[in-house]
Order: structure tokens, then C-alpha cells, then sequence
């Protein structure tokens, strides 16, 4: 009899996996499902970028295997990129290597410095493969606490009470996910010295810079952050491109050097149709962040309006792709409150509990749905 590894034991299936699954299930049915649970947008991308890709199919040497590192020309545009929007100078050739997708990066940067039995601080709440890519590698989750009444920012002395000797990784990632949280440069900066005074490799996730936020920011504007840290981006929320997968991780050169050496041997190379939009997504300019932020804005308005009628309290500093709001006195169970609403609205929304223990409470809307549909679901109410 086949068995399965032992590490699928301490891991579960991720949630949108498993619970899209049940919405489809509904939809089928004829349920009139308004999804408003999962961060997938549902605007295109740029024409620019759709006729990049075009072109690109038909040169030489366009459907053969392309560099682990990605063309010289993607490189380049992501440290334009960095330059332009963050002030930051990085080197294209050593210090960024795109990803598939942000998210294989956390898989990557995991296999490349944790060991067995190494520990990893993770954000409750934060975002769920953090936890699930630990356990896989067989490292340890160590859980800090992120609330509302710090605003969803760490609690310094809190960390400097933990045995830090056995931690080698510490996830963070402002704008954050899911509570939408700015963060600030000071914040980076305690970061930074927190990381370098325990020599822990520490790694911002930050896909969401762009999205209804009027002052994006890097880890890596910080002095010194290259000594300790690493950061990952994407495409996927910025410029639309989420089912492209295509993301980055920059850094110091060791660091690139370690993550491409796993990288290097988990695939061949990002298609070259795919790499010539990403240079044309990250040439955009300002018209480009400004015409999306304006849907997201309307959006937002509407969705806010739509949790305030659940008698929601909304977090209203928040940036990104998402609302989070906090369930009225009295709701016991995050999990249950939505799936009341899935089941007599045919409304599906993320309840804060995937995201750790410190999510029981609230619940998440993503804005991904047409402003028409967000208020065909406040009309349901």
C-alpha cells in the first residue's frame, strides 16, 4: 500500500482550495455566487502588455527554454522599477531574480536556509503559506502577535522575550495581508536592527505597495536592509497579471545566489512571452497606478458600505486589495458567520481565522468584483 510523506500531516490544504471548491459547488447549482472572498483581480492587464506578448511569440527562440535568471531586459526593468518607485538602487544581475509568482519564493527562500528544526517568525495574522511552507521544509512555526490595538504592527518587546537562538527566518510584509496595514519606514528600520541584532534572515512580502496606497514603500530603502534582508514582489496585483506568475526577490547576491540554486532546479525558465509583458507591465507609468486606484477607490466605498450593513466595524486606514473589518459583538465564530452568508446570500467572504488565531473576529472582502455586483450584494441585505 502507497503511503503519503509524513510531512503532509502537519499540513492541511489550503484554504481557498478546498472552499472555492464548495463555492463552485453552489454556482453550479444556479446559485447566484457573488465571490468576494479571494485576491484574484478581475481587471486586464495593460493593451501594452497583452501586445508585447503577441509580438514576442513570433521571434526566434521565443518557445525554447529561457534562463533560470530571466532575460537581462527583465532584470533591468525590475531595478528601473525599484529605482523609479522606491528610490532604490539594485544591481540587475546579482541582487534580483524573478519568480514564478511571488509565492514560489516562499517555498525557494525556505528550502534555501532552513534546516530541519530551525525556527521561523511567522505574523498572526499573516499570510497562510508562510506557515504551511515551513512545515513542509520541516522548520518550526514561532507565532508573533499583530493586533489592532498596535495597528497590526509587531510588539518589539515582546520578540525580545522569545529564545531567538533557533529562529533563522522572520516573514513580514507591509502593506499587510490581511489586514491591509500601512507600516512606515520607521517601523523597516526596527525591523532591520531587530534582524541584524539577531542575525536573522528577515524577508518583506510586498505585492500590494500600489493598490489605493499613496505612498509605497521598500524594505530596502532602509540602510543597511541588504546586510539581513530580502524582499518579494509581484506582479499579480499590480499590473493585473495574477494568473501569469510572475513575481521577483531582491536582495544581497549571496542570498539571490543561494535562492537561484534551489530555483534552478524546480524549473527551466518563465516563458519568454510571459518575461516581454512584464517589461512592458513595468515600464508603465503614474496614468497607469492612477486609473486602477480610481475602480479599487469606488469599489471600496461600496464595500465598506456592504460590511457596515453586517454591522461590521471597518478597519478604514487600510491599503491593498482588501477590507477588513471586525465581526459585531457577540459573533462567536468568523467561520460560521460567513457561512451563514454563503448559504442564504450566496455571498462568499474570507473569514479572518485562515489568516491565524489573532483573524478570529473579523472577516476579509477582497476587491475583485465589478462595482455593480458589490451593490447587488448590499441589495441582498
Amino acid at each position: 500500500m502507497i503511503t503519503t510523506a509524513k510531512r503532509l500531516d502537519i499540513v492541511e490544504e489550503y484554504y481557498f482550495s478546498s472552499k472555492l471548491r464548495e463555492v463552485r459547488q453552489l454556482a453550479a447549482e444556479g446559485k447566484p455566487i457573488i465571490n468576494m472572498g479571494i485576491g484574484s483581480p478581475d481587471l486586464k492587464p495593460s493593451q501594452a502588455v497583452i501586445d508585447a506578448v503577441v509580438l514576442a511569440m513570433q521571434e526566434e527562440n521565443a518557445h525554447q527554454y529561457q534562463s533560470y535568471q530571466g532575460v537581462p531586459e527583465l532584470r533591468q526593468s525590475m531595478a528601473d522599477f525599484y529605482q523609479t518607485n522606491f528610490g532604490v538602487a539594485m544591481n540587475p544581475t546579482t541582487e534580483i531574480l524573478p519568480l514564478m509568482g511571488s509565492k514560489e519564493g516562499i517555498m525557494h527562500i525556505s528550502l534555501a536556509f532552513l534546516n530541519e528544526g530551525d525556527q521561523v517568525l511567522i505574523p498572526n495574522p499573516g499570510y497562510p503559506t508562510y506557515t504551511s511552507v515551513t512545515n513542509l521544509v520541516g522548520a518550526v512555526p514561532v507565532y508573533y502577535d499583530l493586533k489592532e490595538s498596535t495597528n497590526w504592527e509587531p510588539d518589539f518587546d515582546a520578540l525580545e522575550q522569545l529564545d531567538l537562538s533557533k529562529v533563522k527566518i522572520m516573514w513580514v510584509g507591509y502593506p499587510h495581508m490581511p489586514t491591509g496595514a500601512r507600516g512606515s519606514l520607521a517601523l523597516f528600520e526596527k525591523l532591520v536592527a531587530f534582524a541584524k541584532k539577531h542575525s536573522i534572515l528577515l524577508v518583506n512580502d510586498n505585492p500590494y505597495s500600489f493598490v489605493l496606497n499613496d505612498n509605497p514603500m521598500s524594505l530596502l530603502q532602509v540602510e543597511g536592509a541588504k546586510e539581513v534582508a530580502l524582499e518579494l514582489n509581484s506582479l499579480s496585483k499590480t499590473f493585473n497579471m495574477a494568473g501569469w506568475r510572475v513575481g521577483m526577490v531582491l536582495g544581497n547576491a549571496a542570498c539571490i545566489d543561494a535562492v537561484l540554486k534551489v530555483k534552478s532546479n524546480m524549473d527551466s525558465g518563465m516563458f519568454y512571452g510571459i518575461q516581454k509583458g512584464a517589461i512592458a507591465a513595468l515600464k508603465s507609468d503614474a496614468s497607469w497606478f492612477e486609473s486602477m486606484n480610481a475602480i479599487y477607490r469606488k469599489r471600496r466605498v461600496l464595500t465598506e458600505q456592504l460590511a457596515e450593513k453586517l454591522g461590521c466595524e471597518v478597519y478604514k486606514e487600510g491599503v491593498g486589495l482588501f477590507v477588513w473589518a471586525k465581526l459585531p459583538a457577540g459573533i462567536s465564530s468568523a467561520e460560521a458567520f460567513i457561512d451563514q452568508i454563503l448559504y442564504e446570500k450566496h455571498i462568499f467572504i474570507t473569514p479572518g481565522t485562515i489568516f491565524g488565531s489573532n483573524g478570529e473576529g473579523y472577516i476579509r472582502f477582497a476587491l475583485c468584483v465589478k462595482e455593480e455586483k458589490v451593490q447587488e450584494a448590499i441589495d441582498r441585505f
